[in-house]
């Protein structure tokens, strides 16, 4: 089979892997990739907001299967598109991706279902979200109703920092907003729960713990994520059983009832309080880089549990794991999350990878031969071993390999799962 893989990042990168590992591919196109994807794969330098030239690339040369990595595409309704087409794609439609898209559309739906959230308001103006602050116990959190790359969260410790962060949402840091959202600050422990869903049936796809502050300790700005390690240490079969029973399963019913089928990846941000889980957010997506520790995990031939789910035949099928510990590490440019330098040489032909060792490209590029970094993010280094201890310390044995002198990352990922 022909397959395209839409996206450049790192998750992108996992996802070409993953299908390069079935016998069943035959080739992979990227749209646009990066310089990991180039290894693996073809990539088509096609702006992915351009869904008609996509679309054009993806008939001519015959693609049997598209699979949409970013949230953006698919927020703006890249699948029904297609679909019109009679592209087989793997991905939510425009109204299943609401659920990421918009905040305030997810916290109406866990309303109407009584699914567990923190308490909520929406608030349609400066005015309305400061006098609402004014009166409120702190901490607590500010959020962009849109897409923000996974940095529209405000957790605000008083007054001041509440009222900064409405005025920078509402001056458009985040795109032009409409309204915002004001929420409770939840104390608990946060975890990532996956499910695969192909409209009629769906299949736990694991468990993770990103981090994403960016200094150590879980300290300073929000990130696109510094690392992340699976399974969650909170993973029991009882807390499994309530995050489908009260959050998975009721929110596919909400959709069904607004003649939605959701297909795709569900990602759902939780917060365990004393044993109870609520929901934070959703992503229509894998998450990234929660997807580069989950995949190495993956014993099933992933093509067929794609290809199951577009023919809604996933309930034939059992996802099988390796039981491992997974570990993934970003390492980044220096400055990110604020301004950083691109086109800097990364020299990875002196490293030796074992099978249990993976590098996906983020924020990369080939240029006359040579890779130079193209991003805030720029690799994720991943290891798969038979505890979190040693994942972390064979990672950290690579990143001090790559020796990137322009890059720096955090040593302490996993810190809650490790014992010292």
């Amino acid at each position: 089979m022909k397959i395209g893989v839409v996206g450049n990042g790192g998750r992108e990168h996992a996802l070409c892997l993953s299908l390069k590992n079935s016998n069943k591919v035959k080739k992979i196109y990227c749209f646009p990739g990066n310089a990991g994807t180039s290894f693996i794969a073809t990539n088509i330098n096609i702006d992915t907001n351009n869904f008609k030239k996509l679309k054009e690339f993806i008939l001519q040369n015959k693609i049997d299967l598209v699979i949409i990595g970013p949230e953006k595409p698919l927020v703006d309704g890249i699948v029904d598109y297609l679909k019109k087409f009679n592209i087989k794609v793997f991905g939510p439609s425009k109204i299943a991706s609401k659920l990421e898209g918009s905040k305030i559309f997810t916290k109406k739906l866990c309303k109407k279902y009584k699914i567990p959230t923190a308490k909520f308001g929406v608030f349609l103006n400066r005015k309305e979200a400061l006098t609402f602050l004014k009166n409120s116990n702190f901490p607590i959190v500010v959020k962009a109703d849109g897409l923000a790359a996974g940095k529209g969260v405000y957790i605000c410790e008083n007054i001041k920092e509440a009222s900064k962060a409405v005025n920078e949402v509402f001056e458009g840091k985040f795109g032009k907003a409409r309204n915002l959202l004001i929420e409770e600050f939840l104390t608990g422990e946060e975890m990532s729960f996956f499910v695969i869903s192909d409209g009629k049936n769906y299949k736990i796809f694991g468990t993770a713990q990103d981090h994403k502050r960016v200094f150590e300790g879980d300290k300073g700005k929000n990130t696109g994520g510094m690392g992340a390690y699976s399974p969650s240490r909170l993973e029991t079969q009882e807390l499994n059983h309530k995050i489908i029973q009260r959050i998975i399963e009721p929110t596919l019913k909400g959709l069904k009832e607004l003649d939605c089928e959701y297909k795709g990846f569900l990602y759902a941000g939780l917060m365990i309080v004393d044993g109870e889980p609520f929901l934070i957010e959703y992503n229509v997506r894998m998450g990234d880089p929660e997807c580069q520790t989950l995949l190495p995990k993956l014993k099933t031939d992933f093509l067929t549990i794609i290809k199951k789910s577009v023919e809604q035949k996933l309930h034939k099928l059992n996802i099988e794991w390796y039981d491992d510990k997974s570990i993934c590490i970003v390492l980044c440019s220096k400055g990110y999350p604020d301004t950083y330098k691109n086109n800097i040489p990364l020299n990875l032909k002196k490293l030796n990878l074992k099978n249990n060792q993976f590098i996906f490209h983020a924020g990369t590029k080939m240029h006359k031969n040579e890779i130079l970094s193209n991003g805030g993010r720029v690799l994720n280094v991943v290891t798969r071993s038979k505890s979190f201890k040693l994942a972390r310390k064979d990672t950290i044995r690579i990143l001090k390999k790559i020796d990137w002198k322009n890059g720096f990352y955090r040593k302490d990922i996993g810190y809650k799962v490790i014992e010292k």
